[in-house]
């Protein structure tokens, strides 16, 4: 008697490396909602959800590029930016009742200091309970932007040409790289006050 293949295809998001099943099932079966971080070159994407029947449904969200609104005048890809998106996401849900969620990173393979580690520590400082180590979380000093405000000032008396083709972006919108930490804790403030409403420093 003849027989068909015996293998079992793979679901097609599993097919295009975009879901590990998996992980998944694991990350429903705890019943919180789940914090999705991804990354591109220049934003984060930072969300929260439930999982539905019909699909998964999105609690809040908060993208890099949004910061803007808050003031921001850095990258919308750095450590800081990731920061503040995750921070800002974690305000906005924390406002509708969220206490805790479970971090999912998808394909992801984690690197201890990277800036999803940085939207996850904006996101547990406002206030969200999420388990993690925290050692893999990047330092203060990298969350501020020291490290950037510091190579600013190296590059500009070293080499001033460069230094103003390095930072062309942030002097253009009038941001003086080397006040980037001040500038942060500025944003981090505003959005703590326009999103979680008068509520100190954490």
């Amino acid at each position: 008697m003849a027989r068909g293949p015996t293998y079992r295809v793979l679901f097609r998001r599993r097919r295009e490396g975009k879901t590990d099943y998996y992980v998944r099932m694991k990350l429903l079966r705890s019943g919180k909602p789940r914090l999705v971080i991804r990354k591109t070159l220049n934003n984060i994407v930072v969300q929260v959800t439930n999982a539905k029947p019909e699909g998964d449904h999105v609690i809040a969200s908060a993208f890099s590029k949004e910061l803007r609104k808050q003031g921001w005048l850095g990258g919308s890809g750095n450590t800081p930016s990731a920061y503040l998106t995750g921070h800002l996401a974690g305000l906005r849900v924390s406002k509708r009742g969220v206490k805790e969620a479970v971090l999912d990173l998808g394909l992801v393979s984690p690197s201890s200091g990277s800036r999803i580690f940085a939207a996850l520590k904006g996101f547990v400082d406002a206030g969200v309970n999420v388990n993690h180590d925290k050692s893999i979380l990047p330092s203060d000093e990298r969350i501020r932007g020291e490290h950037i405000a510091s190579y600013a000032k190296g590059l500009s008396q070293s080499n001033p040409d460069y230094y103003q083709k390095r930072f062309s972006d942030y002097l253009k919108k009038g941001l003086d790289p080397q006040r980037l930490p001040k500038h942060f804790s500025e944003v981090k403030e505003k959005a703590n006050q326009s999103v979680g409403g008068k509520r100190g420093e954490r």
